[in-house]
């Protein structure tokens, strides 16, 4: 396959454009490029690959082995759409591979939301909807969120909204958002509860219970996520899939946040 150049990214136009007037110092620039490894990051973009074939090349180019269980649960009415509710252990391989999975079993009509961010992978955006969370931007989040719901795809999510933590010793997500319960009740989705097994380093726990100790708004923590992507390289994972549960399930004997967290549950419990 030839080179494709436009397919690489580049930091210091990712931060101009998300950063407008600010000038950030050229050895801060040339530190991050490297926390983030960005040239071993475009060796690997830089051959052009695109959907499900991005996920899994990339899987094979950072040398990682998932282990896929209870697929053949996954069992809906014809038509039927679906979304994948995983916990968030990794922040970057659990993303990639979990598309990989469920576009390669279900077919490429699949839909994540992400950090506007990811954008930059151009070979992963025919799958995601960025949004900016904390900016301006934020404003167009119910209508994306809406859109995708809608939608004819099958949505892969990570209540959590960010990745697992690490809270007295346990690894584990903070509390899912109720708004996949919400969307996938109102639009006549089935849940299906994913437990993704694997974690980072505790110098990425450490900076992230540092973060909330000092009270900091902006989640340092996920400067480390490109790094800890390649930490994880020549690693073994596990993603489980649990039974679908049927959206008229979350009735009204239960706030839409009780039942994100009852599925939340579910997803440990595989």
């Amino acid at each position: 396959m030839e080179g494709h150049p436009e397919y690489a990214i580049d930091l210091d136009k990712i931060v101009a454009s998300k950063f407008p007037g600010r000038k950030i110092p050229a050895p801060l620039m040339s530190f991050f490029k490297r926390l983030i490894h960005q040239d071993y990051i475009n060796e690997f973009l830089t051959l052009g690959y695109e959907g499900v074939e991005f996920c899994n090349k990339a899987m094979e180019f950072l040398d990682v082995t998932v282990e896929v269980e209870g697929l053949e649960r996954v069992k809906v009415p014809q038509g039927a759409k679906i979304t994948f509710a995983s916990n968030h252990p990794l922040g970057g391989i659990d993303g990639v591979s979990l598309a990989g999975v469920v576009g390669g079993h279900f077919g490429e009509n699949l839909r994540i939301l992400v950090n506007d961010f990811l954008m930059a992978l151009k070979g992963l955006a025919p799958f995601c909807r960025g949004v900016n969370k904390t900016g301006s931007q934020s404003r167009n989040l119910p209508a994306v969120v809406q859109e995708i719901y809608e939608s004819d795809n099958n949505v892969v999510i990570f209540p959590a909204g960010i990745c697992s933590r690490k809270t007295s010793g346990v690894i584990q997500d903070l509390p899912w958002s109720k708004n996949f319960v919400k969307m996938s009740s109102r639009t006549g989705r089935y849940v299906v509860p994913v437990h993704f097994i694997g974690r980072n380093s505790n110098r990425f726990y450490n900076v992230a219970n540092l973060c909330k100790l000092l009270k900091l708004k902006f989640n340092f923590a996920m400067i480390f996520l490109p790094d800890e992507m390649y930490r994880a390289r020549h690693g073994k994972f596990k993603i489980i899939f649990g039974d679908p549960i049927p959206p008229e399930t979350f009735d009204s004997s239960r706030s839409h946040y009780e039942w994100a967290q009852w599925v939340r549950k579910r997803a440990y419990k595989l």
